[in-house]
């Protein structure tokens, strides 16, 4: 059939003209039947100027889909060589095959086709080959910003140029809103007894300082109280305030010192979510966070993302007041009653001051009529803590309630009260399995808080503070505030004093005066000082490995010195720290490093310093911590070399970020 034919109305019409030359030489044959052969000419010929019609309908149509189809494929040609996007084609050989003229203004070459790209363009080969089929992604490539899609099936690529949209969202990055609260440490136990004049001086250096800093950075500060500013800033305003380490830290702490009043700040900060309530959450949490750790630095947050210390370069200051030890303490004793028994754990692999401090609690939970049961796997004790151990065996009172983490869960109940002491990282706590098993806790620790912090279950009593010498000091305290009528034995008096002595190194580091106060207490209770020593006695074997490890000490970078033991050998953490300390007292020494290899097969990392180098950062960078000047961390699976290398490097990061 004609294609004109198909259409319906024209079909109709040819329909009925022939139907009408029918009838009409019917009729015309039966009248006049000569007037037939006009009828049949005409249609005839009706029938021929259609045909000719369609022909001329057809060729017209085939005039004009070839004129569209070739302007189709000179756009099609033209697009794809001048549109603002990069096209390229290579082989399975890395060959370049074909590129367009936009694509082919970032090359440098004369000639591109049959450019190897794994040669030539290692980083856009790099790209290609990290790229996911058919995923657009931003790349940075030839110092500009590009999205490219890639399709290895095909081995091609599309690239488009980015550097607008990077720009954009730099720009909305740069300006993302950033709060934060800024605290003065100790202002009111500074100011505390000063008359107006001094107090208005300080106020004013204070104010003054901060006031030109916030200018000078375009910060909005505003005094909420005495001791407490609200900041707000732009990111970009963070990112240079990072890269000169907040400053401001020393300027404060160096004109309030020339007072003879040396205070200090905190300052915690978030940024990078929409919303501001949640922001401002998270700084305080920040400042939270740079108080446990004992003030002097900054702490920066943002949602799902790793915590920024800045600062902690001073020693944490002593406290003047014992308000919160009897706040602490009544708290503590309140939640002992309401509990129906108490299990003490402290961190694996324990000292003297965790030993020393779990028996404290024992007792102060005796005291307030409730058992106590301390958790200690007895497998994994050093020989000074076997020497305690096996003399706390001789008093049975004390004996019975020390046991295994396989025992204690027998012991467990609904409102059973689990106290942590001398750690609050989870994955460091003796027996972790029950945190997940008892709905209440208690932290008392004497370590900087790090970012790993037990949340769960959720501590309803929280008691770190850094400045104090030992966690056996802080619980010492506690006694003064608790019911009398039990008194304390002469061997618990005699651990706890252990405690205090090991973490101080004989009252010689991190040592103030409730320090001396606690220990008079407990040499008043009978603490025995020769058993103490007796305690920290070292054999033969011990004293040979420790030489060893001090001997083979080599410096890296100025004042710090490193040694690392056999990869095969184990040593006991105590040698460790003693070589540490022992390397200390070298001349030209400022930090000293000791690497080692555990007995469970970890390599530990034990650090000192005199107080100028913070191995506590250099430590948290290896995901461990502790203080400014006694810190360690733990590496799995690796072995000594891998962990002295590793280490090396975050001394590196150390140096940069002082520089």
């Amino acid at each position: 059939m004609l294609s004109y034919m198909q259409r319906r109305y024209v079909r109709f019409l040819l329909y009925a003209i022939v139907i009408l030359f029918v009838v009409m030489a019917i009729v015309s044959q039966v009248n006049n039947w000569w007037l037939v052969f006009p009828f049949f000419i005409l249609a005839g010929a009706t029938l021929v100027v259609l045909i000719i019609a369609e022909f001329k309908l057809n060729k017209q149509i085939q005039q004009t889909t070839n004129m569209l189809a070739s302007r189709v494929q000179k756009a099609e040609q033209r697009a794809v060589s001048e549109m603002p996007l990069g096209l390229l084609i290579y082989n399975e050989e890395s060959q370049v095959e074909w590129m367009n003229a936009y694509m082919r203004k970032y090359f440098d070459y004369e000639e591109v086709i049959g450019l190897t790209l794994n040669n030539e363009e290692s980083d856009l080969w790099r790209i290609i080959q990290n790229a996911t089929t058919d995923n657009t992604q931003t790349i940075q490539w030839n110092n500009q910003y590009f999205e490219i899609t890639v399709n290895k099936n095909e081995r091609f690529l599309y690239l488009q140029d980015a550097n607008e949209l990077e720009g954009l969202v730099q720009e909305n990055e740069e300006n993302q809103i950033v709060i934060g609260v800024i605290f003065l440490d100790n202002y009111d136990e500074w100011t505390q007894g000063m008359d107006d004049r001094r107090r208005g001086a300080l106020n004013n250096i204070v104010t003054s300082t901060l006031g030109q800093w916030a200018r000078t950075h375009a910060i909005f500060l505003k005094r909420m109280s005495s001791e407490r500013y609200t900041v707000v800033m732009r990111y970009s305003t963070l990112v240079e305030l990072e890269q000169n380490k907040f400053a401001i830290l020393d300027v404060i702490r160096e004109k309030t010192s020339k007072k003879n009043i040396p205070l200090t700040l905190s300052i915690g900060l978030a940024y990078n979510d929409s919303d501001l309530t949640l922001l401002a959450e998270l700084s305080q949490s920040s400042l939270d966070l740079a108080l446990g750790r004992g003030g002097d630095q900054v702490v920066i947050k943002q949602p799902e993302a790793k915590v920024r210390f800045y600062g902690g370069k001073t020693n944490p200051m002593e406290k003047r007041t014992r308000v919160r030890a009897r706040v602490i303490s009544q708290a503590l004793q309140e939640l002992i009653s309401q509990s129906d028994n108490v299990v003490v754990v402290g961190h694996r692999f324990p000292d003297m001051d965790v030993i020393g401090s779990c028996l404290g609690i024992r007792k102060i939970a005796e005291m307030n009529g409730k058992d106590a049961y301390v958790v200690v796997d007895t497998e994994m004790l050093n020989d000074d803590v076997q020497r305690l151990m096996s003399e706390i065996d001789k008093n049975t009172d004390v004996t019975r309630n020390i046991i295994s983490p396989q025992k204690v869960k027998n012991h467990i109940t609904k409102k059973t009260l689990l106290v942590v002491v001398d750690t609050h990282n989870p994955a460091m706590v003796e027996a972790n399995e029950l945190l997940d098993m008892i709905d209440q806790c208690v932290i008392i620790d004497h370590h900087r808080r790090s970012e790993h912090f037990i949340e769960h279950p959720n501590p309803v009593l929280v008691y770190i503070e850094p400045y104090a010498s030992s966690t056996a000091e802080l619980i010492t305290e506690l006694f003064e505030y608790q019911p009398t009528g039990t008194s304390i034995s002469a061997i618990e008096a005699t651990a706890m004093l252990a405690g205090i002595v090991v973490d101080t190194k004989n009252f010689t580091l991190r040592t103030g005066s409730r320090t001396f106060d606690a220990a008079s207490y407990l040499r008043s209770l009978g603490a025995d000082t020769v058993l103490v020593q007796q305690f920290l006695k070292e054999n033969l074997d011990t004293f040979v490995k420790r030489n060893r490890l001090v001997e083979t000490m080599s410096f890296y970078h100025d004042g710090m010195a490193i040694t690392m033991g056999p990869d095969d050998v184990p040593y006991n953490n105590v040698l460790a720290a003693q070589a540490a300390d022992r390397m200390l007292g070298m001349e030209g020494v400022e930090a000293s490093f000791v690497l080692f290899r555990r007995e469970d097969d970890r390599v530990g990392i034990s650090a000192r310093s005199l107080g100028e180098i913070n191995v506590q950062i250099i430590m948290e960078m290896l995901d461990g911590g502790g203080h400014l000047s006694n810190a360690a961390t733990q590496i799995a699976d690796v072995s000594c070399e891998e962990a002295e290398v590793r280490l090396k490097e975050a001394i590196d990061a150390y140096w940069k970020g002082e520089e």
